[in-house]
């Protein structure tokens, strides 16, 4: 169950920020919702789900699968470079998520 908040905690986190990039270009009540409820979601689950892991694993988790999606998001829906640089820093990033998956 802990898992299932945490990796859910970091799509609404990709989806605050997300909303928060929207919100930076064109002020409405929408992206607000957005921005706001993303985060504020993301929060709500990252809590519920020290019931279930240890902080030093869910934090990173959630840190790094929002980084990701974030990074993913960007290039696809705003169209930043996808050069070696930033897919390896990525990939680096997915294994760390995954070897602390593995500790557990």
């Amino acid at each position: 169950m802990g898992w299932l908040l945490i990796f859910t905690a970091s799509i609404f986190e990709v989806v605050g920020a997300v909303g928060l990039k929207l919100y930076a270009e064109k002020k409405n009540v929408l992206r607000l919702i957005a921005y706001w409820g993303g985060f504020f979601i993301s929060f709500v689950l990252f809590y519920f789900s020290l019931h279930y892991l240890e902080l030093s694993i869910v934090y990173p988790v959630w840190v790094g699968l929002g980084t990701s999606g974030a990074v993913l998001t960007n290039i696809f829906l705003f169209n930043e470079p996808k050069n070696m640089q930033r897919l390896f820093g990525l990939a680096i990033i997915i294994i760390g998520v995954v070897g602390l998956h593995m500790t557990m």
